[in-house]
């Protein structure tokens, strides 16, 4: 899939400026630091950038803050059109991150714990052969 030169470069901007909060959330997520999951940050999708996310597990976090009052409707039709591609999505605002990020990096690793197997198992006699002594 061939990335929207646009959106690359609102994301690179948007990396750049991270507000407080999100700055908060990233010395959290950042450099496999909760329990060695990776983690991206304003990371494109489609015509979105998300705020946070697990590419492997396909789990979006997003940080909610003061911006986004009046934007519900926005906020759920992108939430549906993540869905529909497959990402989970958890949203928290700027108060639950900073005032309880260890809540928040607990909730995220439950959602990750509950994620499917990005890959899944190999049928019966298909994968790796393993020798028998």
């Amino acid at each position: 899939m061939q990335r929207d030169p646009v959106q690359t470069s609102r994301a690179r901007r948007l990396r750049r400026d991270l507000s407080p909060v999100e700055r908060q959330l990233w010395q959290a997520l950042r450099g496999h630091r909760l329990q060695g999951w990776k983690f991206f940050r304003q990371h494109p999708v489609g015509s979105y950038v998300l705020d946070f996310a697990a590419r492997r597990e396909l789990l979006a976090i997003e940080v909610d803050g003061e911006t986004h009052g009046g934007r519900e409707e926005y906020d759920s039709a992108r939430t549906q059109w993540l869905e529909r591609q497959g990402w989970r999505v958890l949203r928290f605002t700027n108060t639950e991150v900073m005032a309880n990020i260890e809540g928040v990096a607990m909730t995220i690793l439950q959602a990750l714990a509950s994620a499917p197997s990005p890959q899944p198992s190999p049928r019966w006699g298909e994968g790796a052969k393993v020798a028998v002594q």
